[in-house]
């Protein structure tokens, strides 16, 4: 049997759950529909999400198809949980993106789909709610095409739209008009094809278009658009139909080498830790030794699989094993972490394209005795979602988290309470900065010459690099001219230094160059054992890197970036301007504004720390008739004081007290000898 495995995504209360139970209540998975005002759907399991009202982890749920088994997977739509949507991506076959009828393209709506393009993932949508009173089909239809694809064709028609009344119908072969707009939309991906069209229209019958349909849905060229309505049930037919038809089931693989990704993690009952693995190529089997390592490790770690379970039919029993293209969870892989690869890294297997919280707060137990239950508890969940990127603060004895807005930072807080039993509070949520270099800068310090205290020579130089390409290090000196651990213990280190940098902020888009190495091999006393005060060890790199690297940033200097978000204002014509000068205050920079009637269209760019005080002035700026939408831009050199992050490690930048705590007490190392160069 085929595999389909499902995303079923959304701007927050489009329906996208309401859809989930729909069409698991079609597949006669459940007897009953759930509602989410209710708390009752199957896939929300969470009480804080049935209080909540809103998804924040996502689910799956099992059920056949014409002959296909749909794994549907349901995700968050609220934009504080997007890291918990892209994770999920990576695992999908296809995906069925949800608008709402009297909303509209929404600001998460169009971030969803561009990821999805990017990704490859194909993709359905589906406008929902067009039973609701507010409901305009056409005027949706053509927001798609301006906000989120042209290539996008509608699949269905609606009568008595904004009704309860509402019923839908599919398109067919006798309806011209449509297969026009077929016909049209498919040869602009398809010059063999248009040159049939241009050479005889009837040289495409109908057959032929649908054919042609299903194979660019499944290359992600087009779209189909499909109306309907969860609650009622209307148009879910023929959305199921497309289902099968028009997205493309996983490849049968069952046999190659064991390949799989991560896309969540869950505590059991007692606390066992159970990892939700799609497969993509072989087969897992109960007491394999199953190797499984992170983005970037050096090397895989491995543990016994203890137990598994297949979903499969509304359920997910006990099985022996998971194979290629289905969806399991497996026990006994004690060290594993969310986004994790397990067996091996295949050409196939997706990269993570996470988007970066740009959000960090201080989180603090509201009761000094629960400190080490919070580090527990924190931790915890950074296996869950490694994106909130736990920091310790030793000397501050504080705990950093990432975060992509405050409801999130809501959810921890009620997760730590009601999981874990600790109440916490959190100081103010700054925004979360980088540093770039400003130019290049080398530095080296020498073996057995002074001010090293160490028994290694390392130079260091550090470049600029393109903007997003983050940090690479790279060999200027031979691979063979010292042991290859004291290499990678320089590699190693110059990527966590880099975390913080002159200025406390992670250092990205550079280049780490290991321009100068040296050591002295192992050596020991006459007719005695080895002694390492002779001798170079893993340390000495570890323990000497990050001097070498902070002198070699501090030459290069760097500049520090705050993110941004672009932003697209609908205001009244009259308000723009009374907001400009607000827009100016709080350094947003419009990059095109368009007016049509009594209506304004502002696109541009504001740092993400000032968003929240936009969102505040907006309503009494624009009479409550202003609409804001942001989504991540990137980053912008910071304008005025540059703000300082406070370190957490044994601070580099100050030399003698960074030697206080990590020297090495090496009396007599100039007697020692080795090789440098």
């Amino acid at each position: 049997m085929h595999t389909l495995n499902l995303g079923i995504l959304a701007h927050v209360d489009a329906g996208k759950t309401s859809l989930t139970e729909r069409l698991l209540y079609a597949a006669g998975v459940i007897d009953e529909i759930g509602s989410v005002d209710d708390g009752s759907t199957r896939t929300d399991s969470l009480a804080l999400e049935r209080r909540r009202g809103i998804t924040i982890k996502s689910a799956v749920v099992s059920f056949a198809l014409d002959g296909a088994t749909v794994n549907l997977i349901d995700t968050p739509g609220h934009p504080d949980f997007i890291a918990e949507v892209e994770r999920v991506l990576n695992v999908l076959d296809g995906a069925v993106l949800v608008v709402s009828a009297v909303e509209g393209v929404q600001a998460q709506t169009r971030v969803l789909l561009r990821t999805l393009k990017r990704l490859g993932v194909p993709t359905l949508i589906f406008v929902n709610k067009v039973d609701r009173r507010g409901a305009a089909g056409e005027r949706v239809l053509r927001q798609i095409a301006d906000r989120l694809t042209p290539a996008a064709v509608a699949m269905t028609a609606v009568q008595d739209a904004g009704t309860r009344r509402a019923r839908v119908t599919p398109y067919g072969a006798a309806d011209t008009a449509f297969t026009d707009r077929l016909a049209d939309l498919l040869t602009t991906h398809d010059d063999a094809l248009l040159a049939a069209y241009v050479e005889d229209a009837s040289a495409l019958p109908y057959g032929r278009l649908r054919r042609e349909l299903a194979a660019q849905t499944k290359r992600g060229l087009v779209h189909p658009v499909f109306f309907g309505s969860a609650v009622t049930g209307a148009g879910l037919e023929a959305l199921m139909a497309g289902l099968t038809e028009l997205l493309p089931t996983a490849g049968d693989a069952a046999d190659g080498p064991v390949s799989g990704t991560v896309f969540k993690v869950e505590r059991g009952p007692a606390g066992e830790k159970i990892a939700w693995v799609r497969m993509f190529s072989g087969t897992v089997r109960t007491r394999d030794l199953l190797p499984f390592h992170g983005p970037g490790a050096p090397r895989p770690d491995a543990a016994k699989v203890t137990a598994i379970s297949v979903f499969d039919q509304g359920s997910a029993p006990r099985r022996d094993t998971v194979t290629a293209g289905r969806i399991g969870k497996l026990w006994g892989l004690g060290g594993i972490r969310t986004g994790d690869t397990v067996g091996t890294a295949t050409a196939d297997t997706p990269r993570q394209h996470f988007a970066p919280p740009t959000l960090e707060t201080v989180v603090v137990p509201r009761h000094p005795a629960d400190k080490r239950a919070l580090h527990l508890a924190l931790t915890q969940l950074a296996e869950q979602d490694p994106l909130i990127n736990l920091r310790q603060d030793a000397l501050r004895g504080q705990t950093s988290l990432s975060l992509y807005g405050e409801v999130q930072k809501e959810v921890i807080e009620a997760t730590l309470a009601e999981e874990f039993a600790v109440e916490v509070d959190f100081r103010e949520t700054t925004a979360l900065c980088i540093e770039r270099p400003a130019g290049s800068g080398a530095a080296v310090e020498i073996i057995a010459k002074e001010p090293n205290p160490f028994l290694a020579t390392v130079g260091l130089r550090v470049d600029p690099a393109p903007a997003g390409t983050g940090s690479d290090f790279r060999l200027e000196v031979e691979l063979g001219s010292m042991p290859y651990s004291f290499i990678k213990a320089v590699e190693e280190t110059v990527h966590e230094t880099l975390r913080q940098g002159v200025h406390g902020w992670q250092v990205e888009d550079c280049t780490v160059t290991l321009t100068h190495s040296g050591y002295w091999a192992r050596q020991s006393h006459s007719h005695g054992v080895f002694d390492k005060s002779m001798s170079s060890t893993s340390g000495d790199f570890r323990h000497l890197t990050p001097l070498v690297l902070m002198d070699a940033l501090r030459r290069a200097g760097t500049q520090v970036y705050e993110p941004v978000h672009r932003f697209r204002l609908e205001i009244p014509a009259d308000s723009l301007g009374p907001l400009s000068p607000a827009l100016a205050r709080l350094h947003a920079v419009p990059r095109t504004q368009a007016v049509q009637g009594t209506e304004c269209l502002l696109e541009g760019e504001i740092p993400v720390a000032r968003v929240h005080e936009l969102e505040r002035r907006l309503p009494g700026l624009t009479r409550g008739e202003g609409v804001l939408e942001c989504t991540f831009g990137g980053y912008q050199p910071v304008r005025g004081e540059i703000p300082v992050r406070s370190r957490t490690d044994h601070d580099p930048l100050h030399r003698k007290e960074y030697l206080l705590k990590v020297v090495r007490r090496v009396a007599g190392h100039a007697d020692g000898g080795g090789s440098a160069t």
